[in-house]
């Protein structure tokens, strides 16, 4: 099976280190002959196609990383074929305009922790031949409509935002006289621990966080502080604004 992919930017080129990683093989991955398609050919030994329409052709499963508003154009006119699957990286690209005729569509959204095969990733709809090949980048989440793809969706920001805060965190700790290295490990770490607890018990959020505020404890402390300052507001706000740019509601 060939895997072909067209658009080879920042999260292609972490897709390719998480599926080699995996134990892919080269060979079997196929490159659009543009972005960072050359170096990244001649530094691992992947093949590159003549152009998007001779990818298209030897390719099983089209992988599309471009940017959204150049979505619809890099799939037009292609010779896409019955028994092959587009799966779309492209935020906010509806599979209403993703003209890929005869083939499968999936919509997928990976991250860039896919370089180390721990990006959790989610899909609609479900395409087993597809899903195969993500679970090489980490556990992958099927969801059930294209609405509720759009929601998760918001949650590639939040991973943005998650490492901002993690870097905050270990800025912090270091200008109070912290070991710079200790502390960023420390505050990866930490928010690590965090997430393994919740993703890996079905106990409600509410009750694990519930034990972790005892009265006058110091999570409560920072907790009331944050909520002074606007937080649960703040981030909420943000996930709304993102999620309506998302669906076209919204030019911010």
């Amino acid at each position: 099976m060939i895997v072909g992919i067209i658009g080879v930017g920042h999260l292609a080129a972490s897709i390719l280190s998480g599926l080699l990683r995996a134990g892919v093989e080269p060979a079997s991955i196929l490159l659009s002959p543009r972005g960072q398609a050359h170096a990244l050919s001649a530094r691992w030994g992947i093949p590159l196609a003549v152009d998007n329409d001779d990818l298209v052709t030897r390719a099983d499963i089209v992988l599309l990383s471009v940017r959204p508003v150049d979505a619809p154009a890099a799939i037009s006119d292609l010779p896409w074929r019955a028994g092959q699957t587009l799966v779309s990286f492209c935020a906010g690209v509806t599979i209403s305009h993703l003209e890929a005729g005869p083939a499968r569509v999936m919509r997928a959204m990976p991250l860039t922790a896919a370089s180390i095969n721990a990006s959790p990733t989610v899909c609609f709809p479900a395409v087993e031949r597809a899903i195969a090949v993500l679970k090489k980048l980490g556990p992958v989440i099927p969801l059930g409509s294209e609405d509720e793809f759009e929601i998760a969706t918001v949650n590639a920001a939040v991973y943005g935002w998650a490492q901002d805060l993690i870097r905050q965190s270990a800025d912090w700790a270091t200008a109070q006289g912290g070991d710079a290295v200790a502390m960023r490990k420390l505050a990866a770490l930490t928010f690590v621990a965090a997430g393994r607890l919740i993703a890996e018990t079905d106990r409600p959020m509410e009750t694990l966080i519930g034990e972790l505020v005892t009265p006058g404890g110091i999570t409560e402390l920072g907790l009331d502080v944050l909520a002074s300052e606007g937080q649960p507001q703040a981030w909420q706000a943000a996930c709304d604004t993102v999620l309506l740019r998302l669906s076209g509601r919204s030019k911010a």
